[in-house]
């Protein structure tokens, strides 16, 4: 009975693993639309909502699909609407897709590549183009474990906070560690009743989810790159950055300058609106922005009143949304290495270089395609769904394109339309969030596993550009 069971366990992964590199897209998007069903089933019980009554399947779905893609819109009040149950179910969801969209986009990564790059690193191992999914068992775990981790350092940095604020030992627990999950996937969703509104000046509470989104946004690639370069003890710290891959590299420097062109940018926009910043001390101010500047590369939360910005501020947020964060990450959008590549073959193109470099390295060609099918692909999806809103709903293209880019980049923030939208448009910004949240990673997969070379080419000539 036992070799049975072990046979066709073996049998299983064997067919998971021809699955996984004849069509990885397919099976990313399998399994994230099981996931999504089931947690749509369980969100559907009438005990998941906190009067008993059910929740509708449009609503039921649109949450599980938030949930599962760390997007963290939602279309009825978390803390209010949904039970305890319900709450466990969408933080369930939540840590399942942070631990799904992390491991699928590196195994994505390594079936691209043809070979076990990030296991290497892990288990020193040799290259191999016929590695199987059995041979990534320990990168998933060191996924796991490194996720976990940082989630309860969150959690037990807000703790004191909620203690002292809900003056409950199980309350404040329970908020903590929703948070700290929350934060850290860039899910956006929030157990308590106004938010964080109330705490926008409060740093104790504040920073310490957003330094919990800004450190899921990296992804675990980067994470992963910084851990094994930190000194060991005894070492010294001299240089220790220099170790750090191409991709930390340009993952830091371009999330860093987005951040702070950002928060000043909003800060400048924002100091007078008497809706949002204006009442606020400078401290306050000063907290407010550095928060905001963070959440649009995915996270979701706010201390203030999005719907009450100014439009140029929602323009801003609009293109930090459309960015994102890190490849492997929780956050969505094209990705920052994305725009690192398009940006560093703008400057090549105007120095006359011929070839695309940054920190000493130089970036292949076949990356800017990849580049810029990402970025085409996703603007077209934007432009897409704009146009469907816009005709399903009566709210102007402002708030439409901010609704339809915080979907698309699984972002979650909202200028407070969500909840009033018609059943066809809930269905359209779920299937937005879906394609949104496997899109990028899928499309680059497609793209990359049909390189192919060719030994008879065409004659080369230039057509105009500009």
């Amino acid at each position: 009975m036992a070799r049975s069971l072990r046979h066709r366990l073996f049998g299983l992964r064997e067919y998971i693993d021809e699955l996984a590199f004849r069509a990885p897209a397919r099976l990313a998007v399998t399994v994230f639309a099981c996931v999504i069903g089931v947690f749509t089933l369980l969100l559907l019980a009438p005990f998941a909502t906190a009067d008993g009554s059910g929740a509708r399947l449009v609503d039921a779905l649109f949450t599980a699909v938030s949930a599962v893609c760390v997007t963290g819109l939602v279309v009825q009040d978390t803390a209010t609407y949904w039970s305890l149950y319900g709450q466990i179910v969408i933080l369930t969801g939540i840590k399942v897709g942070g631990l799904g969209i992390m491991t699928v986009a590196s195994l994505l990564g390594m079936i691209v590549s043809r070979k076990i790059g990030l296991t290497q690193k892990l288990l020193t191992a040799s290259e191999t183009k016929t590695s199987k999914l059995g041979d990534v068992g320990s990168l998933i775990r060191v996924i796991i474990v490194t996720a976990t981790t940082i989630e309860l350092s969150i959690a037990l940095l807000l703790f004191p906070r909620f203690l002292v604020i809900e003056g409950n030992i199980g309350t404040a627990a329970w908020h903590s560690l929703f948070y700290g999950i929350s934060a850290f996937n860039n899910a956006g969703f929030v157990p308590t009743v106004e938010g964080l509104a109330p705490h926008v000046g409060d740093w104790t509470l504040v920073l310490p989810i957003a330094l919990g989104v800004f450190i899921g946004a990296l992804g675990f690639p980067v994470i992963l790159n910084i851990q094994r370069s930190l000194p060991r003890p005894g070492q010294r710290w001299h240089g220790w950055t220099q170790r750090f891959s191409l991709h930390t590299k340009l993952t830091l420097m371009t999330s860093f300058v987005l951040f702070v062109v950002g928060a000043l940018l909003l800060l400048v926009l924002e100091w007078t609106n008497p809706h949002t910043f204006g009442p606020l001390s400078f401290g306050e101010k000063l907290l407010a922005a550095i928060f905001a500047g963070i959440m649009p590369r995915s996270g979701g939360f706010s201390t203030v009143d999005v719907g009450a910005m100014t439009q140029s501020s929602w323009l801003i947020q609009d293109a930090l949304m459309f960015v994102g964060g890190g490849s492997a990450s929780t956050a969505g959008g094209i990705k920052v290495t994305t725009l690192a590549v398009m940006l560093l073959a703008i400057f090549a193109e105007a120095r006359g270089d011929r070839d695309i470099e940054a920190f000493g390295r130089r970036i292949p060609r076949d990356v800017l395609r990849l580049s810029i099918a990402v970025v085409f692909t996703g603007a077209s999806i934007v432009l897409v769904s704009c146009v469907a809103l816009l005709e399903l709903t009566d709210h102007n293209l402002s708030k439409v394109l901010f609704e339809v880019l915080s979907a698309f980049a699984t972002v979650g923030l909202s200028t407070g339309i969500t909840e009033g939208l018609p059943d066809a448009a809930k269905y359209w910004l779920s299937a937005l969030m879906f394609v949104g949240r496997t899109g990028a990673v899928t499309v680059v997969a497609v793209l990359a596993l049909r390189d192919r070379r060719r030994i008879v080419r065409f004659p080369e000539e230039r057509p105009i550009i500009g």
